[in-house]
């Protein structure tokens, strides 16, 4: 099965980048099989990574960046892939 982890913060105001950079420098304590990081309106960066694992399997995640650099807490979801028909 494949599991999709996403990750979305909102910078604080003017510190974009500085989320950007951040987020990129951050290590996971595994190896996905895909991860990709976006950008959005507004200064929001979005990771997403992908695991071969169950659903419920402990994943690692990226982690909260320090209050001086986002507006709210990160917001995290997690999806299972589904077939095609």
């Amino acid at each position: 099965m494949t599991v999709a982890l996403m990750w979305e913060a909102r910078a604080a105001g003017g510190r974009g980048a500085d989320l950007l950079a951040w987020v990129r420098e951050q290590p996971l304590a595994g190896e996905p099989l895909r991860r990709e990081t976006f950008r959005a309106p507004q200064d929001r960066v979005l990771v997403i990574t992908w695991w071969d694992a169950p659903y419920d399997a402990q994943l690692p995640e990226l982690p909260e960046p320090g209050p001086e650099l986002v507006t709210r807490a990160v917001h995290r979801w997690r999806f299972e892939a589904v077939a095609d028909h």
